[in-house]
C-alpha cells in the first residue's frame, strides 16, 4: 500500500477543479493556558491542501483536530508555526473559508429561511437571485418544507442540515466541516454523504473535514490523514484514488479502512 507523505498532493481532485483556495499548514503547534501550565494540543502539524482538494482528518477523540480547525478558520492564532490562504497568512475570520461545527449555533428568532440567509443578507446579495440560491440548497438538504419553521421545531439532524446549508449557500472557497453528518440518522447521513460529495466536485471548493467515521472519510475524500493522540501529531497520510461515487465493499477502500482502523487502534493501545 502507497501512504504518501502529509503534504504530497492528490490526483484525484474534481474535474477542473482551481475555484477552491489553497490551504498550508506549515510545522503548526498549539495549546492552552490552564493556569496550571501548558496544555499542548497540536505538535509540528504540517498539511497541504490544494485548490479544489478534499482532505479528512481522523484521530482520537480530544487530540486536537477540532482546534485545528478553530486555527484554519482564523478564530485563533497558533503558538508556532504559519497558516497560509494562497500563500498570505491567515490571521482572522474571512467570507472565504466557511465553518460548520458539531452543534448547528442557529439563531433561534430566525426562521430556518431566515438562518440559510444570513451570509448573503450580511453581504448584501439577498437579492432574487440570492433568494433562489436559498431555495436552491434547502432543497438539496431536504428542507425546502421546513423553510419557515423555527429552530425549536427541528430535530438535531434537522437543524444540522439547516447549519450546512446555511455554509454552502455561500459558495466558500474553503469549507472547514467539524463532524458536520454526526448528528443525522444514519439513513440521511449516508445520503447527505452523496450530496456534499456531489456539491464540492460541482463548485469545486476546498474542503477540509473532520469526522470520527473512518467509512465515510475513505467514501468522501481524497486524502484521510490519521493523528494520533494528543498533542495531535500526523502519523500517516491515506491517498484515496478511488473514483466517485465509491462503493463501500470495494476491496480497495475495504483495505485503506483496516489500515486505518489498524493505527487507530495501535495508538490507542500504546
Amino acid at each position: 500500500m502507497i501512504i504518501n507523505k502529509p503534504d504530497a498532493p492528490s490526483t484525484c481532485t474534481p474535474s477542473g477543479a482551481g475555484a477552491g483556495l489553497r490551504l498550508d499548514i506549515n510545522r503548526v503547534s498549539h495549546g492552552f493556558d490552564l493556569g496550571g501550565g501548558l496544555l499542548p494540543v497540536l505538535e509540528q502539524v504540517s498539511i497541504s491542501v490544494a485548490p479544489g482538494e478534499f482532505i479528512a482528518l481522523l484521530g482520537p477523540s480530544g487530540c486536537g483536530k477540532s482546534t485545528l480547525l478553530r486555527l484554519v478558520a482564523g478564530l485563533e492564532n497558533p503558538l508556532s508555526g504559519q497558516l497560509l490562504e494562497d500563500g498570505e497568512p491567515i490571521r482572522r475570520p474571512d467570507p472565504a473559508r466557511v465553518v460548520v461545527f458539531q452543534d448547528p449555533t442557529l439563531f433561534p428568532w430566525r426562521t430556518v429561511w431566515q438562518n440559510v440567509a444570513l451570509g448573503l443578507q450580511a453581504q448584501g446579495l439577498l437579492n432574487e437571485r440570492g433568494r433562489r440560491r436559498v431555495d436552491g440548497v434547502l432543497e438539496r438538504v431536504g428542507l425546502a418544507q421546513f423553510a419557515q419553521a423555527y429552530p425549536r421545531q427541528l430535530s438535531g439532524g434537522m437543524a444540522q442540515r439547516a447549519a450546512l446549508a446555511r455554509a454552502l449557500v455561500n459558495d466558500p472557497r474553503l469549507l472547514i466541516l467539524d463532524e458536520p453528518l454526526g448528528k443525522l440518522d444514519s439513513l440521511t447521513r449516508i445520503r447527505m454523504q452523496g450530496e456534499l460529495v456531489g456539491l464540492w466536485r460541482e463548485k469545486r471548493y476546498s474542503v477540509l473535514m473532520v469526522t470520527h467515521d473512518v467509512e465515510e472519510a475513505l467514501l468522501m475524500a481524497n486524502r484521510v490523514v490519521v493523528f494520533g493522540p494528543r498533542p495531535a501529531r500526523i502519523l500517516e497520510t491515506i491517498p484515496v484514488a478511488l473514483p466517485y461515487p465509491r462503493r463501500r465493499n470495494h476491496p480497495t477502500l475495504i483495505a485503506l479502512r483496516t489500515r486505518a482502523l489498524a493505527l487507530l487502534g495501535a495508538e490507542a493501545g500504546a
